[in-house]
């Protein structure tokens, strides 16, 4: 980090679309061999910022110098060849090929008819693995890795084109604590050989624990940059929001009601026939929060997919699903939602929005079977409009000035406060199903998520909650299920849960992780 000339240096850069300002005039040094953390709330300018570094953008107004010389991208492809490499949220991977060719991918070397020398390729690229402590097999399909392994594919196709700055846009969004904290030992390991890493995040334990330096953006503007020692959690927050936030959950204790949702040895085989559930069994009963903890991947999506009727009908399922004493197992989605169940899913992109569609469409996407909707043959677009207002209002749900703007345009935070905004709002709601509900957002937001989901079991909802952030688990549960292998190993009562000793009752070793 003792360099004179800074790794990427940024004076006075502006980004407008329309009347919207990403970006108002940004200045930024980053030093070489460092980790620098930029932060700040859905829509502060973020993506906006790293997206104009990477060459998918270029800005209106400012310069950009990479080690001391003036630079002006205009596709990633110069980016590239001037040392910048970046890792999107959503990985940018063909699933049928193999880690080797995604590599590849684009930096071929070889000429026009001549033949790929792939063996020699693997074998650069398994010892470049080798080398940062990776632990790819070159060979292996990227459709049977896991999100980690994924992501570190996506960081050797960098390493492979030689990048000296590293992108990673929200990098943990998707991984495991253990995951978490392998990427960070190589992220630590490449700013050691002198690698400046750029990390865009929302996460503040982590920027604490893992950058150098660490800057705030807030709608649009850089308020601030510091040494991440002098950093606290609460000063980013507020430095991030504006205001003081509750860094503590207010979750007062509440006597649950009858069982709504009854789950009963329940199996579930894929259709390659390999067992995804094993015997679960739960309740979850009114007005209460019923955690399910553990490592994804332990059947966690399956479960979802039964409680939703999503479910590949080619596996083999037995068991019951019951919902206020009648049968949901089977049954179509729409038919599950008019019993009074609301689902927030794992993917958003995949499963709850057409990006391409405006707010208020999104918002009707699944409740358009509502009367309250529809008028006539059509629906009531003048109550979607006002309803928009509302929850776009309450859920804080930020988009420029134009009137039902595509979803597009809204950052990944405002995407999935619109999809819990729908969701949360449905009427005479029974059993609410979150999975991984505040997943990359910010920490104004999932103050307000959490708010939300307490009022929600205040009213009487029944609620699952799946989430890989451990302390959300016990701060919003009333009970916990710790899920592995498809079934809860251990459940943890009311008692143990309002006690604040879990370590002590086994909840570490039973999730298979460490709570800090």
């Amino acid at each position: 980090m003792g360099t004179s000339k800074p790794a990427i240096g940024l004076s006075g850069v502006s980004k407008s679309f329309g009347a919207f300002k990403a970006n108002d005039d940004v200045s930024l040094s980053i030093a070489q061999g460092e980790i620098h953390a930029v932060v700040g709330e859905n829509g502060a300018g973020k993506s906006t910022l790293s997206n104009i570094l990477y060459g998918l953008l270029r800005p209106d107004a400012g310069s950009i110098e990479i080690e001391g010389r003036p630079v002006s991208f205009s596709s990633p492809r110069q980016a590239i060849r001037a040392g910048i490499g970046m890792v999107h949220q959503h990985f940018m991977l063909v699933p049928t090929l193999t880690a080797a060719e995604n590599i590849i991918l684009g930096s071929e070397q070889a000429g026009l008819f001549a033949p790929l020398p792939i063996t020699r390729l693997e074998r650069e690229i398994a010892e470049l693995s080798h080398r940062h402590g990776l632990g790819i097999d070159p060979r292996a399909r990227v459709s049977g890795l896991s999100v980690g392994e994924q992501q570190r594919v996506e960081i050797l196709k960098l390493l492979y084109r030689k990048a000296k700055i590293l992108i990673l846009d929200e990098p943990t969004a998707v991984l495991s604590p253990p995951e978490t904290e392998k990427l960070f030992a190589t992220l630590r390991s490449l700013a050691a050989e002198g690698r400046s890493i750029l990390l865009i995040t929302h996460k503040l334990d982590e920027v604490l624990g893992v950058s150098d330096s660490v800057s705030v953006m807030r709608r649009g503007r850089l308020v601030g940059s510091m040494p991440t020692s002098f950093a606290t959690k609460e000063k980013l927050a507020r430095m991030m929001v504006g205001r003081e936030v509750l860094l503590r959950i207010d979750n007062p204790p509440q006597q649950p009601g009858i069982a709504v949702l009854s789950v009963k040895h329940l199996d579930y085989a894929g259709p390659d026939g390999r067992k995804r559930l094993q015997d679960l069994t739960l309740a979850v009963r009114a007005g209460e929060v019923y955690g399910i903890a553990g490592v994804e991947g332990n059947g966690q999506s399956e479960l979802l997919s039964l409680l939703w009727g999503t479910w590949d009908r080619h596996a083999r399922v037995s068991g019951s699903i019951e919902l206020a004493g009648r049968p949901i197992l089977g049954l179509h989605p729409s038919e599950i939602a008019s019993m009074g169940v609301s689902m927030i899913p794992e993917d958003r992109l995949k499963s709850a929005v057409v990006k391409e569609f405006g707010i208020e469409e999104n918002l009707l996407f699944g409740r358009h079977r509502e009367t309250g909707y529809h008028r006539g043959i059509g629906f009531d677009r003048e109550k979607l409009r006002r309803d928009a207002e509302r929850l776009t209002g309450e859920y804080d749900i930020r988009y420029s000035g134009a009137r039902n703007p595509s979803l597009a345009s809204l950052s990944g935070g405002n995407q999935q406060k619109l999809v819990l905004a729908r969701e949360m709002e449905r009427p005479a709601m029974q059993l609410l199903v979150l999975a991984q509900p505040t997943r990359g957002v910010d920490i104004g937001a999932i103050e307000l998520i959490h708010r939300r989901i307490v009022e929600s079991r205040k009213r009487g909802t029944a609620i699952i909650l799946i989430s890989s952030e451990l302390e959300e688990i016990i701060a919003l549960s009333t009970r916990i299920g710790c899920l592995f292998e498809g079934g809860i190993r251990r459940e943890f009562s009311e008692e143990e849960v309002r006690s604040g000793r879990l370590e002590e009752s086994g909840f570490e070793k039973e999730i298979g992780l460490h709570i800090t």
